[in-house]
């Protein structure tokens, strides 16, 4: 190639990639409107109060407060498949913080997924659930934001891997999987039923799919870390931390249509009812947001997940039976470390006041999962419920990973997914392995 090819080619090559950085950018202002140049917002103790509410309901700061820091100060670290985004800091300082911020510009961070300057988000923050979110909502949440102490800390730089660290790979990914202000009634599913017009299943419709960003977890994600279209809330295994998060679309996981109201709003508030408890990554939502709704959203949130369409997997082929040596080991542990809590036949326990204690194995759908990994993990690790207002000294389940080897730990949990009229596939070592070791399939 010559000289004047190469200079040609190089042109062509820089005209392409501008012209495609151009769409990337056009693509990505899509709907937003000039911000305006005053801030506007007359802020009342009325609205901050909502602010903090919402601020409970989204659960923001257990992910803007790194473990030991102050408050609201941002610099923890979130684990994606693509490296570690850490978040900013919230308090109103004006050099670190959200102190020289309009709500205008809070605004668009939440339904564009912009920052002040203009830069792309990542998705580590679920703008794609809060651009649900109502522009009186947001300014709830910056009230509040700003009626905080500010702290002077500086935002921490991502550590992403090339190309996923560039503003034109986010991008791409926006232009592929992110558009802003879809109705939150319908950001899961476009449903007719009987409650679908009710106001009780818009308002659980907006704090499921909105703030409370349910999804995140919820559902299934591609190569690309985007949400799959059409598997909304029919779960999946959380990346980086490898605890399932069971569907809320399937009767046999964690749907609910079943379920009374009452029993709904149980297990979102104190995190534990009739028909199970919640364990893992869903223990600290409960602790640190669910606990504080109110009645009336925690009935809505209910009105909503009972209405939500169920399909049930259904297993190609009923699973073998275990081995009877890996039984007769599992049984041989489980009267050794589990049954005198969860009772010889899997039955459970009750405390002095009648509440559930220690939760039923036999005929429990959270241990005869077709993915054994959260029954292994909390073998594992222990499994321990939140401390609620209407559950203030939950019983917890200790870690047996300094105990129990692979062989054991597998053996266990094959045996209660078998027994008492359970029946799940067996588990096997190199499972326990991946589960000890947080890795994924």
């Amino acid at each position: 190639m010559n000289l004047r090819r190469l200079l040609r080619w190089v042109s062509g090559t820089l005209a392409t990639v501008g012209v495609a950085a151009a769409a990337i950018v056009a693509l990505n202002l899509r709907g937003e409107a000039p911000l305006p140049t005053a801030e506007t917002l007359q802020t009342t103790p009325a609205l901050v109060a909502q602010g903090a509410y919402l601020a409970r309901v989204g659960n923001c700061m257990a992910c803007h407060t790194a473990q030991g820091g102050a408050p609201w100060a941002g610099g923890r670290g979130i684990e994606t498949p693509f490296g570690v985004v850490y978040s900013p800091n919230l308090t109103p300082d004006p050099a670190t913080g959200l102190g020289a911020w309009t709500s205008a510009e809070f605004w668009r961070a939440l339904h564009h997924g912009r920052s002040k300057d203009g830069r792309l988000l990542y998705p580590a923050f679920p703008y794609p659930s809060y651009t649900h979110v109502t522009r009186e909502d947001s300014d709830a949440l910056y009230a509040y934001l700003q009626s905080l102490k500010p702290v002077a800390q500086a935002n921490q730089a991502h550590a992403l891997r090339f190309p996923y660290s560039t503003q034109a790979a986010l991008g791409v990914w926006r232009a592929l999987f992110f558009a802003p202000g879809a109705p939150a009634a319908q950001a899961a599913f476009a449903i007719t039923t009987s409650s679908s017009s009710t106001p009780d299943y818009q308002r659980g419709a907006y704090l499921v799919n909105g703030l409370g960003h349910c999804a995140a977890c919820h559902t299934p994600r591609n190569a690309m870390g985007a949400t799959r279209d059409g598997q909304a809330l029919a779960g999946g295994l959380i990346p980086v931390q490898n605890w399932l998060a069971p569907a809320l679309t399937d009767p046999a996981q964690a749907g609910v249509q079943a379920w009374s109201e009452a029993d709904v709003m149980a297990l979102l508030q104190t995190g534990v009812a009739p028909h199970g408890s919640v364990i893992g990554p869903m223990a600290e939502v409960v602790y640190r947001s669910t606990q504080y709704l109110s009645d009336a959203d925690a009935r809505a949130m209910a009105v909503y997940l009972k209405a939500l369409p169920q399909q049930a997997k259904v297993p190609s082929a009923p699973p073998a039976p275990p081995a009877a040596s890996a039984m007769a080991r599992g049984a041989k542990v489980y009267e050794a470390q589990c049954a005198q809590c969860h009772g010889a036949q899997g039955q459970g326990a009750k405390d002095e006041a009648g509440q559930p204690a220690f939760p039923p194995l036999a005929g429990n759908r959270a241990v005869v999962l077709a993915d054994p990994t959260n029954l292994v993990r909390v073998v594992l690790q222990g499994g321990y419920l939140p401390a609620t207002a209407g559950n203030p000294r939950p019983h917890g389940m200790p870690p047996f990973q300094h105990l129990l080897g692979d062989e054991d730990v597998a053996a266990v949990a094959t045996f209660v997914r078998s027994s008492w009229g359970n029946q799940a596939a067996g588990v096997g070592t190199i499972e326990v392995y991946r589960a000890r070791e947080r890795r994924s399939p």
